[in-house]
């Protein structure tokens, strides 16, 4: 995360994003495969970092190594050809975009950090400080509710952050600077989407010039 600035001076907290450039890999359809759907290829790497069946479905098509493949289902697979490179140009300032990725892992946890429990007494006459308390109940119902807030495994879990707001697009660096927090660590893997009409409208055109000169 970084910050930048606006017209009037204030500060807005964002975060940058590389997105590009992502290679169409695949396109699937509704008579071949059940539905329609890109397959997109992002980051370069060498074949000692791949397995054999990802290396001979990329170098068949005649394409290079990819270490994501990524799949976005569009009734709009006609627009694109394999190997097309897809550039972040495809964004403007103000589109509105959501990012799914996958949150950083905190290990084994207990409630109080895991879930927000307040915990005990921090005194020293309590015995009572960090743990979860009484989870039981008494004859009846006589077990644990279901959905019982308890110690355990943290973070490490899918999560979509939605309506981000595109501040900047540096198409030279394949940067771009989302107004806000996303999930994940440094240089992890995210799938970000356009959600707002605009964007829509822009592809929608796009095509139908596309149509027009073919």
């Amino acid at each position: 995360m970084t910050q930048c600035f606006d017209d009037e001076g204030n500060v807005i907290p964002v975060t940058a994003i590389r997105v590009g450039p992502c290679l169409v890999v695949q396109k699937k359809t509704k008579e071949s495969d059940g539905y329609h759907a890109l397959q997109l290829g992002f980051e370069k790497t060498i074949p000692s970092r791949m397995k054999k069946a990802r290396r001979g479905h990329l170098e068949k098509k005649g394409l290079p190594l990819l270490t994501t493949l990524q799949e976005f289902r569009t009734e709009g697979i006609g627009d694109f050809d394999v190997g097309e490179e897809l550039t972040v140009s495809g964004f403007q300032p103000g589109d509105v975009v959501s990012v799914r990725g996958v949150t950083k892992g905190r290990g084994f946890q207990g409630v109080m950090k895991r879930h927000g429990k307040h915990g005990g007494p921090a005194a020293h006459g309590s015995d009572f400080h960090r743990r979860p308390g009484s989870i039981g109940m008494r004859t009846w119902p006589g077990h644990v509710l279901k959905n019982m807030k308890l110690p355990g495994h943290m973070g490490h879990v899918q999560v979509t952050v939605k309506n981000l707001q595109v501040v900047s697009v540096d198409p030279h660096e394949e940067i771009l600077l989302l107004r806000g927090a996303i999930p994940g660590a440094k240089n992890g893997i995210v799938v970000v989407t356009p959600t707002n009409a605009e964007f829509e409208k822009r592809s929608t055109l796009k095509r139908v010039k596309k149509e027009a000169t073919s």
